[in-house]
């Protein structure tokens, strides 16, 4: 060959020919390029371990149905928290849409090219790349370089690429293939909020529901005493919060004790659980804990003691001792690391993560001085809401408890929108407020347990949820004993009374006003002692009523309506009147009644007591009924419907509208008296509403 002629090739190419002259070519490849033939399809066999997010698929299936061309590949980001399934519905939707992406299913999992929390994202395009069949020894040295030949390979392509713990956004953008009928499944506990560009579905992933949950379970173990003890069953699955990584390991725990009562395994697995944690899961959460900042990391641990289930921000400035705008970016930190879910306004920490954030905080604080700290502020300021509400909702009575003092700089109290305002926040935050009084206890805080029960009773006259203030008041009695306060030792074992009578334990509400009225003896003469002594004998009057003793409860309601007098107490002279009015009522005296309740609800307008405004007017449309006059008694309980309803009172709700049934019946309207009974079935049933016969200041 003349010098002239040479040829000089740079770069690389997969096959290079030269010849002077070429009559037949046969061309054999041997490089990676062509190495593989089939579409890759990359994910694990299928499990039968799955149970329902039917819901879930159904948003990803309408997605993939409607997701338009030139707008890049379609991608859906499954978030929830470690173990709630989310890679099992990712591979599961990958599966099922395989034959809708004719060119393969690949998958990478971030979390294995992990380090120290980093993820070198040209190694994960370069899983992705050999995963369509190129060589290693091809591969471009440069993230750029790698996507580029991402991009190359997949303009034409219809694939199904499943990224799995994805931790931000940036991390998967260089993962996405180029074509626009292709499908992106990503994973990762926080929303992706920096995945920009793209045409992006996100699908939040809650725990299961109970049966979806004892289902799975039956699906992980075949077990006998799953059958043979539903309950038990049900108390297993339910201790795994609706988890299926918590699922499986239960099921693991039924087929390794085989002989052990499913009873047994049950507080075994739960104090496991919460204990040490799921081995599946603790690294993720370990993993999202320690990229917290301080602050966010100082919060996850605080949240271990947090005592209601929805978390919201004036209650973490409050434990923080901050104002609400870094209270609301600590919890919007936490949301984004996988470690708390959004709920509408407010926030909900997974039990599981609970025992988790419990054993991050025993390791930072062993001696437990900061979390005693936070719990303390907590419970000042969640006293100083509940009392503010108090007021609000039911105006001046009788309490013992100072209100305590606003909390630090930058902390805030709740805005309440009026006395209806108030009443919904006693309700909505009833759970924290009963676990606050047993956490003061439990702390020595005894003052503030007593004074926490003090709002609860407003909120126990509409909402009487049993169970609750039993407890708290209990505990309130023992709290109020180790103060040595004379007044609240008193008046929490009044308090405590009624519901013990109201659901049947008479002879313990006995003992609680003998107690009551015994020390009540030590009381001074000051017009708040007197106060107190007019309402122990008030209580003495209400079980007297309840046991049916209407004489005996007469004369004490008399004796304690003197004392209001002497004191000048109206609103007290107004109860002991309204009182009176019910007692002749049941009693037979329906005109006497008529006389006392008209006088009682003319006070209750002249004071604007809604709730007395309400419940007179009540009783005396009942009493006007009985006398004849029901179109007088039908205006006086239409009312008192409007204002139980505005108090969201489904217990008086039930009441009236049983009322309104006797009216309808009485001018001769069976139809709407059905209706009326039918609506109140239907309350009773939805909220468990009970009727009585006692009210009480």
């Amino acid at each position: 060959m003349a010098e002239e002629t040479w040829n000089r090739l740079d770069g690389r190419a997969e096959a290079v020919v030269q010849a002077g002259r070429i009559g037949e070519l046969h061309q054999h490849w041997h490089g990676a390029e062509a190495r593989v033939q089939s579409a890759p399809f990359q994910l694990p066999p299928e499990s039968a371990w799955f149970e329902n997010r039917h819901r879930e698929q159904d948003i990803i299936s309408r997605a993939v149905q409607g997701h338009p061309v030139r707008c890049g590949p379609l991608v859906v980001a499954l978030t929830g928290i470690g173990g709630i399934g989310k890679t099992a519905l990712g591979y599961r939707v990958a599966r099922g849409l395989a034959d809708r992406y004719p060119d393969g299913v690949l998958c990478v999992d971030l979390d294995d090219l992990r380090r120290d929390g980093v993820v070198e994202v040209a190694d994960a395009v370069g899983e992705l790349l050999t995963g369509m069949g190129m060589s290693p020894e091809w591969l471009e040295k440069s993230l750029s370089g790698r996507t580029k030949q991402l991009w190359s390979r997949t303009r034409d392509k219809q694939m199904i690429v499943v990224v799995d713990n994805a931790r931000f956004g940036t991390e998967v953008m260089s993962l996405l293939p180029a074509s626009d009928r292709s499908l992106v499944i990503v994973t990762s506990q926080g929303a992706l909020y920096d995945l920009e560009g793209t045409a992006t579905v996100e699908v939040l992933l809650g725990p299961l529901a109970l049966d979806d949950a004892v289902r799975l379970l039956g699906r992980l173990v075949d077990d006998p005493r799953l059958v043979a003890e539903p309950n038990a069953a049900r108390d297993l699955a339910q201790g795994c919060g609706g988890l299926p990584a918590a699922l499986q390991v239960a099921g693991q725990w039924v087929r390794k004790y085989r002989r052990r009562s499913l009873s047994r395994l049950v507080a075994e697995l739960t104090a496991e659980l919460h204990g040490k944690g799921i081995p599946m899961v603790e690294a993720v959460w370990d993993a999202a804990y320690a990229a917290l900042d301080p602050e966010a990391g100082r919060l996850y641990r605080l949240l271990s003691q947090f005592p209601g289930p929805r978390i919201e921000e004036p209650a973490v400035a409050a434990m923080l001792g901050c104002d609400l705008a870094a209270a609301g970016d600590a919890l919007e930190e936490l949301e984004r690391a996988g470690l708390l879910e959004g709920q509408g306004k407010g926030w909900r920490m997974h039990g599981l993560l609970r025992g988790h954030a419990e054993r991050r905080a025993r390791g930072k604080d062993p001696d437990g001085a900061e979390r005693a700290g936070a719990r303390r502020a907590l419970i000042i300021w969640t006293r100083r809401q509940a009392a503010r509400a108090d007021l609000l909702a039911a105006g001046s009575r009788m309490t013992f408890a100072e209100i305590p003092e606003p909390a630090g700089t930058g902390v805030s109290d709740i805005e309440f929108d009026g006395k209806q305002g108030a009443l919904r926040w006693l309700e909505a935050q009833r759970h924290a407020l009963y676990r606050c009084v047993r956490l003061a206890f439990e702390d020595g805080l005894y003052e503030d347990a007593w004074a926490l029960c003090e709002p609860l009773w407003t909120h126990f006259l509409d909402h009487p949820h049993y169970a609750d203030i039993t407890d708290a008041f209990r505990t309130g009695v023992d709290a109020a004993d180790r103060t040595e306060n004379l007044p609240a030792m008193v008046r929490m074992r009044c308090q405590l009374a009624r519901p013990l009578w109201e659901q049947g334990q008479y002879e313990e509400a006995a003992e609680c006003l003998r107690h009551a009225l015994a020390t009540s003896a030590s009381l001074g003469e000051s017009v708040a002692e007197r106060k107190l002594k007019a309402s122990v004998t008030e209580f003495q009057g209400l079980l007297k009523a309840e046991t049916g003793d209407l004489a005996g409860a007469a004369v004490d309601f008399e004796a304690s309506r003197a004392i209001h007098t002497e004191i000048g107490n109206a609103y007290g002279v107004l109860l002991q009147t309204y009182l009176l009015g019910r007692i002749a009522l049941r009693g037979g005296q329906h005109q006497e009644a008529v006389d006392l309740l008209r006088e009682a609800h003319q006070a209750a307008k002249g004071q604007e007591r809604e709730r007395m405004m309400a419940r007179t007017g009540f009783e005396l449309g009942r009493a006007l009924r009985l006398t004849g006059c029901p179109e007088e008694a039908h205006l006086l309980v239409m009312a008192a419907l409007e204002g139980a309803r505005r108090r969201s009172s489904q217990t008086d709700e039930v009441r009236i509208l049983e009322e309104l049934a006797e009216l309808a019946d009485m001018s001769g309207e069976a139809d709407t008296a059905e209706t009326h009974r039918t609506a109140a079935r239907r309350i009773a049933a939805e909220y468990g509403a009970a009727t009585g016969d006692a009210q009480s200041s």
